[in-house]
């Protein structure tokens, strides 16, 4: 492996470098870092978060900036405000001993008279989110005729976040001949393209195999019912008492709800998403960092940029759609060679989706138990074990109060003290735990004998679970209604607090779900009356006795009946006129 002098990096990166603590190149830089400095190709490199990119580009762009020029030389393009940051501090970093050299970021959120004021005083090098780019670029005040150097930095997001018009409008405003750099953890379509119209002969720098992520995570999941998810997420948290872990949510509504959860349970947690302004964004993102929060809940979107070192955990509270969201996410713990967990919980129906994802990452999830309460309090009651051994004692200062309270508690045996100090901690996990169920999902498929008898099967669908209420609904696959639209219609249909929902069957003509007891008779009259389709949904607790397969049928036959029933009454006087 070569050094970073080796690669070509001038004495003041080199001194930065060293400060920094980095003393061999990561691969990405190995093959980048000479390619920027010497070769006249422009680069796609396809690369994960976390795999060094950074300094990859950052290096050679600020070793060919010219110092005596105060105008931009170089333009690099990020999706998040959060990214944007993040680069910069890290080429000012990269540029302590290059003390002529400014960069600065640009952004949307932050004065923009600052930023028009630092472009007019002279700056080398812009870091910039496209939108706040764009905006100055109208204003006149962005010059990019000098600028020599382009990156777009994890290009596929800008384009999942509609950047590509404000992409092709900057890159029309830079001369035809600079040099750009492309970094993406996916290749789609409208990557191609760009690469295609504004790049020269392009090199493709592949680091890993195309949507891998890093060697250094383990995959496992826990499969549990869709009712239970939050249950099994506390387990887990409760199991790794050293968790430092992003949890990764689908929407807004449910990031929040999730943090609000932990932290009415006592987690140290917070949420991270859209809705919240700036300065709450960037008050939560530091407490993260501090690690005054170990747990932050996010969306995709709003985690880009946020670049944290020793994740212990990546949570998945359910599968991505696309796999390369999935590597995205998994490639944020398992950094610089540590190692690192992604976790998926996820409930039957996700089966598939979690077998697609093993198959492009080419890795296997290792299925896993959620844990016990059992076995959660001995591995939190061995980590404040742990903890106490490893405590420093400060003699002298411990000195003038130690005599007091060994007086006071004098009396107690060793034995007796040890349990005291972890009933302190642990009465409240005690108490959480008792009687706790197991919650694993068995998918295990019923004997022949059970499936060959359809009255049995049709009362297992009638039956609800323990704990939860079986409805009926007068929709099914016929009208075209799935599980997606059940959940769809209970988030709009139904006010107040959001309806766990548990097993679900569907029919041609009907379907069957659970819900949490106490939640069945909201459901029940927020769904009937509302309409699909132009159907009018009717709803009620499902009734064992009840055939709703005949139920169904009869009324799709008067359906069709009276449909058909004008054409016949339309026939008869015709013939007795005759």
């Amino acid at each position: 492996m070569k050094t970073f002098e080796e690669l070509g990096v001038s004495e003041p990166l080199l001194m930065a470098v060293a400060d920094m603590g980095f003393e061999q190149p990561m691969p990405v830089q190995e093959q980048v870092i000479p390619h920027l400095l010497n070769s006249d190709n422009d680069i796609v490199a396809l690369a994960q978060t976390g795999t060094g990119k950074t300094a990859a580009f950052g290096l050679p762009v600020l070793q060919r900036i010219n110092p005596e020029s105060h105008r931009p030389q170089a333009l690099i393009l990020s999706p998040t405000r959060e990214l944007c940051l993040q680069i910069a501090g890290d080429l000012a970093d990269f540029s302590k001993y290059m003390p002529e050299v400014e960069v600065l970021p640009v952004y949307g959120g932050s004065s923009i008279e600052s930023q028009i004021r630092a472009l007019r005083k002279g700056v080398q090098i812009i870091v910039a989110t496209p939108g706040r780019l764009i905006d100055l670029i109208n204003r006149g005040v962005a010059d990019l005729e000098n600028v020599h150097t382009v990156i777009l930095d994890e290009a596929d997001e800008m384009l999942n976040m509609g950047f590509l018009d404000s992409i092709n409008d900057i890159l029309d405003h830079v001369p035809a001949d600079r040099k750009m750099l492309m970094f993406s953890a996916t290749m789609p379509k409208e990557i191609a393209r760009i690469a295609q119209r504004y790049m020269n002969n392009p090199t493709e720098i592949v680091i890993g195999t195309r949507n891998e992520g890093a060697s250094t995570v383990k995959h496992v999941y826990y499969m549990v019912h869709a009712r239970d998810k939050m249950i099994a997420l506390k387990r887990i948290c409760d199991n790794n008492p050293n968790i430092y872990a992003i949890i990764f949510c689908r929407t807004r509504k449910e990031t929040q709800e999730i943090a609000d959860n932990l932290i009415s349970e006592g987690y140290n947690a917070d949420a991270l998403h859209g809705d919240l302004s700036q300065q709450q964004r960037d008050l939560t993102m530091k407490k993260f960092r501090d690690r005054v929060i170990t747990i932050l809940v996010a969306t995709d979107v709003a985690a880009r940029g946020l670049d944290v070192d020793d994740l212990t955990h990546v949570i998945n509270y359910g599968l991505p759609d696309d796999a390369a969201v999935y590597t995205h996410r998994s490639g944020r713990t398992g950094r610089a060679g540590k190692a690192g967990i992604s976790v998926a919980i996820i409930h039957s129906r996700e089966k598939g989706k979690l077998r697609d994802i093993e198959r492009i990452i080419g890795k296997k999830f290792e299925r896993k138990d959620v844990p016990t309460p059992e076995h959660i309090i001995e591995k939190q009651l061995y980590y404040l074990a742990d903890r106490i051994e490893r405590v420093e004692v400060n003699d002298s200062q411990m000195e003038k109060y130690t005599s007091g309270v060994i007086k006071k508690l004098g009396w107690l045996s060793a034995e007796d003290l040890i349990k005291r100090v972890l009933s302190l901690e642990f009465n409240r996990l005690l108490e959480y735990y008792k009687d706790a169920p197991s919650i694993d999902f068995i998918d295990e498929k019923p004997a022949k004998k059970e499936r060959g008898s359809a009255d049995v099967k049709d009362k297992d669908r009638r039956t609800a679970e323990k704990g939860m209420e079986r409805l009926y609904v007068n929709l099914g696959k016929n009208d075209g209604f799935y599980a997606g639209n059940l959940i769809d219609m209970l988030n709009h249909q139904i006010k107040g607090q959001r309806v766990d929902v548990g097993r679900i069957d569907l029919m041609p003509g009907y379907s069957l779900f659970d819900v949490r007891k106490k939640d069945a008779s909201r459901v029940v009259s927020g769904l009937t009356g509302a309409e699909f389709f132009g159907k009018r949904v009717y709803c009620e607790v499902a009734q064992e006795s009840k055939d709703y397969a005949r139920a169904a049928t009869r009324k799709t036959r008067e359906a069709v009946a009276h449909d058909e029933a004008p054409r016949k009454r339309k026939a008869k006087p015709v013939k007795r006129r005759r």
